[in-house]
């Protein structure tokens, strides 16, 4: 009969302290290792969920941008001109915006025809048709702003494209389509009631720079009156975005 001596009882129990200590060393270090990846494939699937989110809010936003530019060219189809920056009483009181104007191109017509254009937008009569009106082509999905508010001005100057009363023709417009914005995406922060007749100015134009904080990271999207919505970036010069806004203004813009 075989028997284990004392001596070779002990290093088989040996063998298995070692074994079992050496198998739970490698399950603790097993262990730390898949946290440490856990933790490095978590950091990087982060910015891939945030940034599929900001880059479809991008792509609504150039497309809401393209419905405007559509409006305004259907407008300009109709009429032989632009809309006016906003439309004025016998007094040149402003009353309503060239956003309300492009109602009926943007789908809004049965809204349009309950609107009394003869006064303002902020009139009783106006402001119970308004109430609780959202017109999403005028609203950014990355701007923070109140519910009824749009962040897409039109440039108001006496150069732009828009302008009170009476607008341009395109064919007035000599620095070329591509080159002249027309409407301009701002910061929450400038947001007005769409319906509100009240746009940018040049000084307010002007503020637009690299320390400005945008719906959009680097800068914003504009619309030039060819339709096709660009971005602008932050590091953009300032002459170039002033050159920009001009419709006849006979500057050369660089690339931007």
């Amino acid at each position: 009969m075989l028997t284990i001596s004392d001596r070779q009882q002990s290093e088989v129990i040996s063998s298995k302290l070692h074994a079992a200590r050496s198998w739970a060393g490698f399950t603790l270090i097993e262990l730390i290792l898949v946290l440490v990846m856990l933790g490095v494939v978590i950091a990087l699937l982060l910015p891939a969920v945030r940034n599929p989110r900001e880059a479809a809010h991008r792509t609504h936003c150039r497309n809401n941008l393209k419905q405007i530019g559509l409006a305004l060219h259907n407008y300009h189809d109709e009429y032989g001109e632009l809309p006016p920056a906003y439309t004025v009483d016998a007094d040149g009181k402003s009353l309503h915006s060239w956003r309300t104007l492009l109602l009926p191109y943007l789908n809004k017509k049965d809204l349009y025809d309950r609107l009394d254009l003869t006064k303002p937008w902020n009139t009783p009569e106006n402001a119970a048709v308004f109430e609780n009106e959202r017109l999403f082509p005028f609203q950014c999905p990355s701007a923070n702003h109140g519910e009824f508010e749009t962040n897409y001005l039109a440039i108001v100057t006496e150069s732009s494209c828009l302008r009170p009363i009476r607008s341009l023709t395109l064919s007035e417009i000599t620095d070329g389509t591509a080159n002249t914005m027309c409407i301009v995406e701002v910061r929450q922060n400038q947001a007005v009631p769409w319906m509100e007749p009240r746009d940018l100015d040049e000084a307010a134009l002007l503020t637009f720079d690299q320390k400005t904080t945008e719906s959009h990271t680097g800068g914003r999207h504009i619309l030039p009156m060819d339709g096709a919505v660009r971005f602008l970036s932050q590091t953009t010069p300032l002459e170039t975005v002033k050159a920009l806004a001009t419709a006849a203004g006979g500057e050369t813009i660089d690339e931007f």
